[in-house]
């Protein structure tokens, strides 16, 4: 028996918390019956997303893309109106989801990976996992800024964790974050008065946008993944 859940997120349709908003939707279904959250399944039983069958299959290659999003593209596995959404822009030949989103007014790297429970694995939270950006905002930034920035700022009823905030250029400074709230690099520059105009992400954990052209993506290295590896399992790096 395994969890639902945890059945389409090793098949790498989407990450545990994403297949329980598809079940409680009423997307999904066992044996041709809409499923419940929490519902555990055995081997062999029909598991379909909008009517399209869900299959592990362990002799698929481990897949792990680092993609450069550009800005007006969507982080979703459906159609968003007249919006594109990552997944018909890239036309990858194989089912990937994203790790982490980046909204639509906001580019750079996205990892696109097969694994859901790699998914899990980077997105929690509590280990601090680093995402770097370059933002610029609409007017000047000062020395009180930087510091407030990286004190943490109240949004969303909470205060930021204290985060690495410098200063690049009159208007601009890089920011690398151990949390991910939604939009919260936006909010907390509008706590303190400012208005974000262009919001990149040029690292998440180890791995780089270096190289890629906007629109562009690239298979992440086995040198890359072990070190990634590493990270996920508590290792010191060198």
């Amino acid at each position: 028996m395994i969890r639902l859940n945890k059945y389409m997120s090793e098949a790498g349709v989407c990450s545990r918390r994403e297949a329980d908003r598809l079940i409680e939707a009423g997307k999904v279904t066992v044996d041709g019956v809409k499923a419940t959250v929490g519902m555990q399944i055995e081997e062999g039983q029909k598991v379909c997303l909008n009517g399209k069958a869900v299959q592990k299959d362990k002799k698929d290659k481990l897949i792990l893309l680092a993609v450069n999003k550009p800005r007006g593209v969507v982080c979703s596995e459906k159609s968003q109106g007249g919006d594109v959404n990552i997944i018909d822009f890239l036309h990858y030949p194989k089912r990937i989801t994203y790790v982490g989103r980046l909204d639509k007014d906001s580019e750079g790297l996205l990892l696109m990976t097969n694994e859901g429970e790699l998914v899990n694995r980077i997105l929690r939270a509590r280990y601090g996992h680093e995402k770097e950006y370059l933002v610029t905002v609409d007017k000047p930034i000062d020395s009180e800024f930087v510091r407030k920035m990286s004190a943490g700022v109240k949004i969303l009823d909470t205060v930021t964790r204290p985060c690495e905030v410098e200063k690049t250029g009159k208007t601009s400074f890089r920011i690398i974050l151990t949390q991910g709230l939604n939009r919260q690099i936006r909010r907390m520059c509008e706590a303190l008065g400012y208005q974000v105009q262009t919001l990149k992400r040029v690292r998440m954990l180890n791995i780089t946008l270096d190289g890629l052209k906007t629109g562009e993506y690239r298979e992440v290295t086995a040198a890359e993944r072990q070190k990634l590896e590493d990270i996920l399992n508590g290792k010191k790096n060198d």
